[in-house]
Order: C-alpha cells, then sequence, then structure tokens
C-alpha cells in the first residue's frame, strides 16, 4: 500500500476516485463504500484513492474522540486487504478543518483529475461540514468530477456504524460486532511490564497498552486469538490461541486501571515490547471477586480448559 501524508502529495497529473472518512473499523458499512470507490475506479480507468485522517477529527473540534475501532495501522491494513493502494492519512488541524469546501476541492484538484467523488448522505467535509451531499453536488459540475452516493447499510435493524459497533462492545454483545464488521473484533496493543503477579499463579501473560484510547468489550474473561510479527498485520508471522482478562482484577485491588491481559496457550517466550492483536472470539464469563488466590487460581484454570474448546486448542503441555 501506498501511505501518503497530506492531499497535497498525491502525484501530478492523477486520475482518480475518491473515498473520505475515518473508516474506524473498516466495518461492512465502510466495504460497501469501498467496493463504490473500485467499480468507480474501474469505470473512469483512475485510480482508488481512500482519504482518512490521524487525528480523529472529534479531537479537535470537540475536544475528545470516541475510542477507536481500530488503529491506523490495522485500519490500512483492512483497506489494503478491500483493494485500496493509496491511502492518504492526512493531519487533521486547525488550518486543514477551517477550509471551505470549494477551497478543499480546488486544492485537492489542483494539477490532478479528480473523476468521481464517493459520499453517503451522512458524509461532509470542510469548514463547519458545509460541504455535504448536496453542496457537492453543486460544485461538482464546475469542477468537473461526478458524485456517487452510496446508502447505509443496515443489518438485522441495526445501522451499520461505528458508533453503533461501539455500543454492542460496551453490551458485550460480541456475536452483534461479528456479523456487523464480518470478522472478530480485534484491537492492536504493545506489550509492556506488568506486576507479575500472573507468573506467580502459573498464568504468565502479556499486558497490552494502546497509543490511543481504543474501544473494548464489557470487562469480564475471553477466548482469544493472538498474533504478532511480520510485515502484514492481519497475516502475522506467529500466532497463537489464548484467554484474556480484561477489567479492574477486583480480586487484587479496588478502583485499579482497566488492563488487558493475555496468558498465551503453548507460549512461554517473552514478548516485551512486541505488538500484538489480540481478536476476541468468545466471552466465557464476567469479571468477579474471590475469595481467595487459590479460589481464583481454580477458575483460572476452568477458563483456560473452556478457553481451549472454544478455540479448538489442544490439551496444556506436560
Amino acid at each position: 500500500m501506498k501511505r501518503l501524508e497530506s492531499i497535497d502529495a498525491l502525484p501530478s497529473g492523477l486520475r482518480f476516485v475518491l473515498a473520505i472518512g475515518m473508516f474506524d473499523g473498516v466495518h461492512r458499512g465502510h466495504r460497501r463504500v469501498i467496493a463504490a470507490l473500485r467499480r468507480a475506479a474501474a469505470r473512469y480507468h483512475a485510480e482508488p484513492v481512500v482519504l482518512t485522517f490521524d487525528p480523529h477529527p472529534a479531537q479537535l473540534l470537540r475536544g475528545s474522540a470516541p475510542p477507536l475501532l481500530c488503529d491506523t495501522s490495522e485500519r490500512l491494513a483492512l483497506l489494503a486487504r478491500e483493494g485500496v493502494h493509496t491511502v492518504v492519512v492526512q493531519r487533521f488541524d486547525h488550518a486543514f478543518s477551517e477550509q471551505p469546501p470549494d477551497a478543499f476541492l480546488e486544492r485537492l484538484c489542483r494539477g490532478r483529475h479528480l473523476q468521481a467523488l464517493i459520499m453517503t448522505a451522512e458524509s461532509a467535509f470542510g469548514r463547519d461540514r458545509a460541504g455535504g451531499l448536496a453542496a457537492v453536488r453543486r460544485l461538482a459540475p464546475q469542477m468537473g468530477f461526478a458524485v456517487i452516493e452510496v446508502s447505509r447499510l443496515a443489518s438485522e435493524g441495526l445501522t451499520v456504524s461505528s458508533t453503533g459497533l461501539r455500543n454492542l462492545l460496551a453490551e458485550g454483545r460480541l456475536a452483534a460486532v461479528r456479523r456487523l464488521i464480518g470478522r472478530d473484533y480485534a484491537v492492536v496493543g504493545g506489550v509492556v511490564r506488568g506486576d507479575g503477579r500472573g507468573h506467580e499463579l502459573g498464568y504468565p501473560t502479556a499486558n497490552l497498552a494502546f497509543d490511543a484510547p481504543v474501544a473494548l468489550p464489557v470487562d469480564g474473561i475471553y477466548a482469544v486469538r493472538v498474533g504478532w510479527g511480520g510485515r502484514d498485520l492481519l497475516d502475522p508471522q506467529r500466532r497463537a490461541d489464548g484467554v484474556a482478562s480484561l477489567g479492574v482484577r477486583p480480586t487484587f485491588a479496588d478502583g485499579g486501571a482497566r488492563v488487558l491481559e493475555v496468558n498465551l496457550f503453548h507460549f512461554d517466550a517473552d514478548l516485551y515490547g512486541k505488538r500484538l492483536r489480540v481478536e476476541f472470539v468468545r466471552r466465557l464469563r464476567g469479571e468477579r471477586r474471590f475469595a481467595s488466590v487459590a479460589a481464583l487460581v481454580r477458575q483460572m484454570d476452568r477458563d483456560a480448559s473452556r478457553a481451549r474448546a472454544v478455540l479448538g486448542t489442544g490439551p496444556p503441555r506436560r
């Protein structure tokens, strides 16, 4: 994939079609837009290009951004899997946000040949989000490009949206999330040093930290699949199944920080500093406080056994 850091880096003379958005999660609704982008690119013999942003526009415009469904690296990997080979990751700052829609489009088209802009009824860009579908349709003829509208996708009575997916995750509805994104939900984080308590209990864990707030499912114990290493985040060099604990570890502390810890089956090497992609396959139970460490370990044994059954993983090594 070709990653560009600004729309000004798009090559002179480029003949292209464009879709604009965060594409957070690259869910089925996003893939509907990407499919329209690719069809338009084939029709106009042009390059399909996606314009996305970092940081999330809400960080600047509202003072805080929603937790992300995928970080930038995973977003780009997912877009590449959908057949997008040129992505502009535009820094969203005050200067960029204050451009009127016509000035933005003129900047985009300067020295290039924009053939079509893919939009939904909710799409908007430019100062005060003035570049909505109706406004762009008025500007398009004089600038020489077509506007292609893509309807929003609904599934099982739910509109497929990033906001809706965050709400489903908060409710622990992993199966519904899986249907709307078309894969197991995953997060990507770096392994950091923990307190070593998992090792003492016989379940060494990799503790994950995130570059930015990420959307996590409800607290609990999960069967997970984990990948790391290699150049392709979605096709890693190493894979392992495991069981993850997400929560505040109430047996050991009150009001502690929320932590994601992963114990990998059949793996005991040091992962410190590695970036892991953790797929949440099934929630096994909620988080709860235990009366003793021994009771907790007995439950952890049951959790690990159940996770192996869910994932089809073999028994522990002797």
